[in-house]
């Protein structure tokens, strides 16, 4: 945040201008209420001494005066009330569309390995959470910084324009303070946030990898790893305390001197009759109150930065998947297109080897093909490419005539079926997750896509987070029913499995290549399994960069492109 407003997160307040508005008309309306509050008390204040010594008199109109003392306490917490509720929903409503745009970011780039799901997990809770101060506190005192010392020094200037004098002169400081603090707070708060950020990952890891950990007996030793990063969160914290405690103490001391010399003035101007009595103490109780919203400003700067660097991670994720390039070109129904891979190329850094040496691939409709291959050779990154996730580095993917590069991504993908190697399933029961693939299915189509997944359980299975419940024979029998229901319901035209038949038996194992080939779409299936293998019509093995001469499973011609593997031409390889 270069200047007092961060740009885009004003630009977010878009939607909630109104609440933001409304915030600021509050404020000034509370400016008046001060005004006419700092009148009064002067008044009763004045005129009990003018009738001290007078016994039984009472002063003039003083039910008036505490009538509308009343009134103005009253008025004012009601407007700070309705002051606070507009600001929650100011904050709340940005907060969402943040989350939403975060998480479709995310999901137009799910192979990215760019952003951690930890780092996912802590911008998008307790990271944006903390918005509640830039949108509730910090954007509405600005505003009132600017309009309520306006109203509060023409009430001044009117009474006493010496004190109004000093106020203009004094008030410009507090700003130029507030400033050099904030930028050590918006540096030590960014710090802080990255810290945590990098001790969220780290526990993640470890709970990851704990049972392994736990087997070679490692796992006490890491407790030394955690120490250290959480000493360092707990140093980072402490220096934003730190910068927050100070940069409060010497706001508050500028603002008390300033008040201070309005007081002395006007305690020595008081002293030899150059100003009334009444109109020194409407000046003495008003003049604080001048000083307040902009010394506001900074105590809320405090409260927003923690929200200002989580949103500065959530524009990079957001800004991360705008520049991925896409297409708008619509896909066709592809009922009689092949998909052609022509001399795919593709690396993970500019520098470093290629995972796809040049991979040429024609697959037809109805066509089951198999990738073969080492661990390493690219054939999980193959699939991200077909389906839109990598962009290739050379080459190009052609559905039908449609370049993938111009098309749109989301109408191709909404053609194509997919069974991960480790399928996504959600909390709920199986039918549940088997209805995600078409969810105006009924429970007759869902017992359907079991039954030809190879399952002996039924829809009514629980399903717990993460799959909790569900053995991987399970997910993948469940994730190849939901491909297949999807298939079903139409206009799929691809279907793409990642080792869809591992950890079955034999008996099941034939039954999802069966149900596989019955589904009459045109499949590409990574497996390891010679069965899986034998049933395709061709297979393409794929070896690591540099292990082969070519990788040319297209039958559009030549003997290779690349420099990854050999290709295979029918079932028995």
């Amino acid at each position: 945040m270069a200047g007092p407003i961060h740009p885009r997160l004003f630009q977010r307040g878009g939607a909630t201008r109104k609440y933001l508005v409304a915030s600021v008309l509050l404020g000034v309306v509370t400016a008046f209420l001060l005004i006419i509050q700092a009148l009064l008390i002067s008044r009763a204040v004045t005129s009990v001494f003018a009738h001290y010594g007078s016994e039984g008199a009472r002063p003039a109109g003083w039910a008036w005066v505490i009538g509308g003392l009343v009134a103005v306490f009253t008025a004012r917490g009601l407007l700070s009330w309705l002051d606070s509720w507009l600001a929650q929903r100011s904050a709340a409503a940005v907060k969402s569309q943040l989350r939403r745009d975060v998480l479709a970011a995310r999901a137009a780039r799910p192979t990215s390995d760019e952003v951690s799901s930890s780092t996912l997990l802590h911008v998008t809770t307790t990271g944006l959470d903390a918005l509640d101060g830039y949108y509730s506190k910090y954007l509405p005192q600005l505003g009132l910084a600017v309009t309520v010392p306006l109203i509060i020094g023409a009430a001044l200037l009117i009474t006493d324009w010496p004190s109004a004098l000093i106020v203009a002169f004094t008030i410009p400081l507090i700003p130029i303070f507030m400033a050099l603090i904030g930028w050590t707070t918006q540096k030590a708060t960014a710090r802080s946030f990255a810290v945590a950020d990098r001790l969220t990952n780290h526990f993640a890891d470890l709970i990851e990898g704990l049972p392994t950990l736990q087997a070679f007996a490692r796992a006490r030793a890491q407790r030394k790893g955690v120490e250290l990063t959480e000493t360092k969160y707990r140093s980072a914290t402490m220096r934003v305390l730190y910068v927050s405690f100070l940069s409060s103490f010497a706001l508050e001391l500028l603002a008390s001197l300033s008040v201070a010399i309005v007081a002395v003035t006007i305690g020595f101007r008081l002293v030899y009759g150059n100003v009334s009595f009444e109109a020194a103490l409407f000046v003495l109780v008003l003049a604080p109150e001048a000083f307040l919203p902009v010394r506001q400003v900074g105590t809320h700067f405090h409260d927003s930065v923690d929200g200002v660097a989580a949103a500065d991670s959530a524009f990079e994720i957001i800004d991360a998947a705008a520049a991925a390039p896409a297409g708008t070109q619509p896909v066709g129904d592809l009922a009689d297109q092949p998909i052609i891979l022509e001399g795919v190329e593709f690396g993970y850094c500019e520098a470093g080897p290629l995972v796809l040496p040049g991979v040429s691939l024609r697959l037809e409709p109805g066509e089951v093909v198999a990738l073969a291959g080492a661990s390493g050779g690219g054939k999980s990154t193959l699939l991200g490419v077909l389906m839109g996730f990598l962009a290739p580095t050379d080459g190009r993917v052609l559905l039908g005539g449609l370049d993938l590069a111009e098309a749109d991504v989301a109408q191709w993908r909404s053609r194509v079926a997919w069974v991960a190697q480790d399928p996504g399933m959600v909390h709920g029961t199986v039918g549940d997750n088997v209805l995600l693939g078409d969810p105006s299915a009924g429970p007759q189509a869902v017992a359907e896509a079991l039954r030809a997944a190879g399952a002996e359980f039924g829809a009514d299975k629980p399903v717990g987070d993460d799959g909790e419940g569900l053995s991987g024979g399970e997910r993948r029998r469940v994730a190849v029913a939901r491909a297949l229901l999807r298939i079903a319901a139409g206009g799929t035209r691809l279907l793409v499995l990642d080792e869809p038949t591992a950890g079955l038996d034999a008996d099941t194992e034939a039954t999802v290549i069966d149900a596989v080939r019955a589904s009459g779409v045109g499949a590409l299936v990574v497996s390891h399994r010679p069965a899986m293998l034998a049933a395709a019509d061709r297979v393409v093995r794929l070896e690591p960069a540099g292990a082969g001469a070519g990788v040319d499973g297209s039958g559009i011609g030549g003997s290779g492109v690349g420099g990854a593997g050999i290709l295979g031409s029918g079932g028995d390889q």
